[in-house]
């Protein structure tokens, strides 16, 4: 634990070097005034007070240069404190804001398979407490690397003292280093597991909160509560386990300088009255040692914080050592082009990795090959599970293929950069996510050139633009947390909007207007393929269900168990594909159900097959 703990503290020195060096010098000064100050006392009390008492009166001109002296090392002392706390907190909180940056650096970076193998309150928790967890001891870090300075000067000038004297002292630095050994061993695997516990009930409450529509309409407010509080209470118990070791340790610690004071007095009495030391002597070693109890301490609080600082490093280095990131390439597309794009999927296949190392992974898609064309929409049916969002997801560069390749005007997606990618293709996912912010800021997203102009074309695109001027600010109108104050309909047609105002060459859209009203449905899509009424010169692929939808693909792929069953255009295969005739029927039959109930537009999808998928492909 020792080593390992050196070994985190080491890095954070290497990251910060000046400021520590700052730090460490205000630390180094500290400790050196205190064992001045020790002999300082002890020669006015030797040099001055004894021999005033002696005379029967006090020397004022030798008291006040006392005086002097002890307050002109107390402001230099004051000094060094400033340093040494200014400096380590300012190390401290810049590590911290580093590595969450770097965390969550780390997140953006990783794939989607590695998101879903890990609960988003374990990830929030190594974005939080346990990077501060990791940098805990940085604190008093510096304190301690002084009081070592100190503790060397202090048996040096013991030594220079009284041997004797001496000895006392290398009986009682050794015992306080030993203390400090034995309590690591006990304390390391308590804080490793209260650490573990930490991140398991946020992630619990995140799982409660975030479901709390589940949780309030199935009646599980009680069970989940009751989950809630089983595990906080495992927490308690972790956390009063570090508390009562600490108890014992912290008064233990203090009480060693005073036993090391108390055997001073006793051995220095013995010395005096030989004649081996003077009354000076005494005097200074014995302040010695009761200035340096609370210094010690410092060295106490770093190895006690040391298994804190390696449970949490050890859960923030799996993150930043985490693989599995997909590097982008170097090629770029036109920026300027204006023309619509062309995709094409070639042999592609595709597994989602499984939870465990040892465990096949789930075969998705299997030598799929198809194109969208330049200026054209190319809809992908199928019946749940069979790769559609998959197929989504590949097209934006989401996951990589296993095999085969996914091209945009014939450059491999994993060729290009990041920016090249991000600027031509947008996706427009099942699920609509919006910030908790303005109508503007979902939309525009900061990204440059987009104008209020380009936000309401957007929103005229995406049929929102009414409902839009119709809120109590317009584009100012904060959505609130996931867009809370919209309903589901106009949550998905706000992301649209956010997709259109990036001018995207190719649009993809998972099942994107599942919530919206099929009247409005047709509208944006026919804005959609209709440029010269204003629609974005863009390439479609469209993972669709309901049939005036499939009509307006200017081609229809088939999907069936991840591969390519027919394709064709949808008067085509209704006439030709049994299983996408009964498909699109059912999907028929489930739009009349729900126009008939008048859930579109309200509360978002229902749990159709549509949601089902979600689920299933991803």
């Amino acid at each position: 634990m020792l080593r390992r703990g050196m070994s985190v503290l080491g890095r954070a020195v290497r990251e910060q070097p000046r400021i520590f060096a700052v730090a460490v010098a205000g630390s180094v000064l500290f400790g050196l005034l205190v064992i001045a100050s020790a002999y300082v006392v002890g020669a006015v009390v030797g040099d001055v007070v004894v021999p005033a008492i002696e005379r029967g009166s006090v020397g004022v001109a030798a008291l006040a240069l006392a005086a002097g002296v002890l307050f002109g090392m107390s402001v230099l002392r004051v000094v060094g404190i400033l340093g040494r706390r200014l400096g380590a907190g300012y190390m401290q909180y810049r590590l911290q804001a580093a590595y969450r940056r770097r965390v969550t650096r780390r997140y953006l970076d990783l794939p989607l398979s590695w998101h879903q193998r890990n609960a988003t309150g374990t990830l929030l928790s190594n974005a939080n407490s346990d990077v501060e967890a990791a940098w805990y001891p940085i604190a008093p870090l510096p304190f301690a690397v002084g009081t070592l300075v100190m503790l060397v000067g202090a048996i040096v000038s013991l030594f220079v003292t009284d041997w004797a004297l001496a000895l006392v002292g290398l009986a009682v630095f050794p015992a306080l280093f030993a203390l400090n050994v034995v309590y690591s061993r006990r304390m390391a695997p308590r804080q490793a597991r209260a650490q573990r516990l930490r991140a398991e009930v946020s992630g619990i409450a995140h799982e409660s909160f975030d479901g709390a529509l589940v949780v309030k309409t199935m009646g599980r407010e009680a069970q989940e509560t009751a989950r809630f509080a089983a595990r906080a209470g495992e927490l308690r118990d972790a956390l009063i386990s570090v508390g009562r070791l600490r108890g014992v340790f912290d008064p233990t610690l203090e009480t060693l300088p005073s036993l090391g004071t108390l055997a001073v007095l006793v051995v220095g009495a013995i010395r005096l009255s030989q004649g081996a030391i003077t009354v000076t002597d005494l005097v200074s070693v014995a302040f010695l040692f009761t200035v340096l109890a609370f210094p010690v301490r410092a060295i106490g609080w770093v190895l006690a914080e040391l298994p804190r600082s390696v449970a949490g490093w050890d859960r923030v280095s799996r993150v930043l050592d985490a693989t599995g990131e997909m590097p982008y390439g170097e090629r770029t597309l036109d920026p300027a082009d204006p023309t619509p794009a062309t995709l094409a999927f070639t042999d592609v296949s595709f597994a989602y990795e499984p939870a465990e190392a040892h465990l096949p992974g789930t075969e998705v898609l299997g030598e799929v090959t198809f194109t969208v064309p330049a200026g054209k929409t190319v809809a992908l049916v199928g019946p749940t599970g069979a790769g559609k969002s998959t197929v989504a997801a590949l097209a934006v560069r989401l996951v990589d293929p296993r095999a085969g390749t996914v091209g945009i005007d014939g450059v491999d997606v994993r060729a290009l950069t990041a920016a090249s990618l991000a600027g031509s293709v947008a996706l427009v996912a099942q699920v609509p996510f919006v910030f908790d912010d303005t109508v503007r800021a979902n939309i525009a997203l900061d990204r440059p050139g987009v104008t209020d102009d380009d936000v309401w074309a957007a929103l005229r695109l995406a049929e929102a633009d009414g409902f839009v001027a119709a809120l109590p600010e317009g584009l100012d109108t904060m959505v609130g947390e996931r867009g809370t104050s919209l309903s589901g309909g106009q949550r998905q047609r706000l992301t649209l909007a956010r997709a259109l105002a990036g001018r995207p060459r190719l649009l993809v859209l998972d099942d994107a207007t599942s919530a919206v009203d099929p009247r409005v449905e047709a509208a944006i899509l026919a804005g959609l393929r209709a440029p010269d009424t204003g629609g974005p010169a863009a390439s479609i692929l469209v993972v669709a269900y309901r049939r005036a939808t499939i009509a307006l693909a200017d081609e229809v792929i088939y999907l069936e168990h991840g591969r390519v069953v027919a394709r064709g255009t949808h008067t085509e295969l209704l006439a030709t594909v049994g299983g996408y005739a009964d498909l699109v029927t059912a999907y028929e039959q489930a739009e009349t159900d729900r126009a008939q109930q008048g859930t579109y537009d309200e509360v978002g999808p229902l749990p159709s097959a549509a949601v089902a998928n979600e689920g299933l492909e991803q």
